[in-house]
């Protein structure tokens, strides 16, 4: 089978750029002409990092909009042919055409085609895991066991007698199934794993390295489809050609530096569901270089942690928004760092504020005031404060 899944996946960083602009400026236009959209900012964006400009999209918007106007709150939606519910509740749209959801890039980076078999173990019901993977596995010529998820022992039956060649599912089933397989005494053919939807520990994948299998991992999420995927073990998530992606400091909608940890927000350029800096809540960060696999897309090195580090100090809630709008609050102030601790049987909450010329009796009414708390500031040089995506660091601990 050919290298690579199509010529986007090697087109240079300024053929891309330009498509994407096309895409995005599109995708405004459609928003824009919903009733009721609430975007504001588009006429602002002449170019790829004018999408700061516009608002970060959160989940919590998602739920209020479709609570108001069910199913998809305003969002122009065209050509689907399912409904889903994820936890929220939240409802997505799908579609049924050619790689709608865009995974048979990432199945075609796991050598996965028209001579494989793919027990597909993600679920069905109501959530769309199950057939955003069938969706992926036909658009590169693969034929699929609809599995679902549990009857394990059902399961390594019908995949020893179709004779799977290839799993798709979470990182930990895959395992579940093979040891089942080893109790019952049956020989499975499965070489190729393609997995999401949880964390692929270095020893797991080892495990399956053992067992002949190679596994490889997607970003995807119900909303956005896939985001990024593993080409080879090791060398990041390659973002995927439909979407954009930022890297942002949670709570903002401000980029961070290159390499920085921050908060995914994507852009997808699917013209049947258009979300525009819809943020995922994951922490991540941009990798230098290209892929040694030849990809030329940006990379990003994987899941890091949860942006929304929401904290009760006190018995507040602070929230990182709330620490964006403290650092919007004085020019010279670059970014703050909640720190919740303990001290005996109480909490205590330090600010460490990085920048200059800071005024720190000011600083200190600024958090009594937006944060509803009293604490401690800290004044720090330019560049102390770690750039690991976290603005709400809780060190309390309660096994003593």
């Amino acid at each position: 089978m050919p290298i690579f899944y199509d010529d986007l996946e090697t087109r240079s960083h300024a053929d891309r750029e330009t498509a994407q602009l096309q895409g995005l400026l599109a995708q405004i236009k459609r928003i824009a002409a919903a009733e009721n959209s609430g975007l504001t900012g588009g006429d602002r964006v002449q170019c790829l990092a004018d999408l700061r400009h516009l608002p970060v999209l959160r989940k919590s918007d998602l739920v209020q909009w479709q609570t108001e106007n069910p199913p998809f709150g305003g969002i122009p939606v065209s050509n689907i042919t399912h409904v889903f519910q994820s936890p929220g509740p939240i409802y997505e749209p799908g579609g049924s055409s050619h790689d709608w959801w865009r995974l048979g890039r990432f199945l075609h980076a796991c050598g996965i085609g028209p001579d494989d078999t793919v027990q597909n173990c993600f679920g069905y019901h109501l959530t769309p895991a199950g057939s955003i993977f069938e969706n992926g596995a036909r658009a590169v010529g693969a034929r699929v066991l609809p599995a679902g998820t549990g009857q394990t022992e059902l399961q390594v039956q019908a995949a020893a007698a179709v004779g799977v060649t290839a799993y798709a599912g979470t990182p930990d089933y895959l395992k579940i199934m093979l040891e089942k397989a080893d109790t019952l005494g049956v020989a499975l053919r499965i070489t190729k794993a393609a997995v999401s939807g949880g964390a692929l520990f270095p020893s797991l994948r080892d495990y399956y390295t053992g067992r002949g299998i190679t596994c490889l991992q997607a970003y995807a999420t119900a909303d956005l489809g896939n985001i990024a995927y593993e080409t080879t073990p090791g060398d990041g998530l390659i973002v995927d050609e439909g979407v954009i992606v930022e890297i942002v400091t949670p709570g903002t909608g401000e980029p961070v530096a290159p390499g920085e940890v921050g908060e995914v927000v994507v852009t997808t350029l699917n013209p049947d569901y258009p979300l525009i800096r819809f943020a995922t809540g994951d922490l991540s960060a941009i990798m230098e270089g290209d892929s040694p696999c030849g990809r030329t897309n940006t990379r990003i090195k994987g899941w890091m942690g949860r942006a929304d580090q929401t904290t009760k100090i006190k018995g507040m809630f602070v929230r990182p928004e709330q620490v964006a709008a403290l650092v919007a609050r004085f020019d010279g102030l670059a970014r703050a760092r909640v720190i919740a601790d303990r001290a005996g049987e109480a909490d205590t909450m330090e600010v460490r504020c990085e920048g200059t010329g800071l005024d720190a009796e000011a600083i200190i009414a600024a958090v009594s005031d937006i944060l509803k708390l009293k604490g401690t500031v800290t004044l720090c040089d330019p560049g102390a404060l770690p750039r690991d995506g976290i603005v709400i660091e809780d060190r309390r601990t309660y096994d003593t």
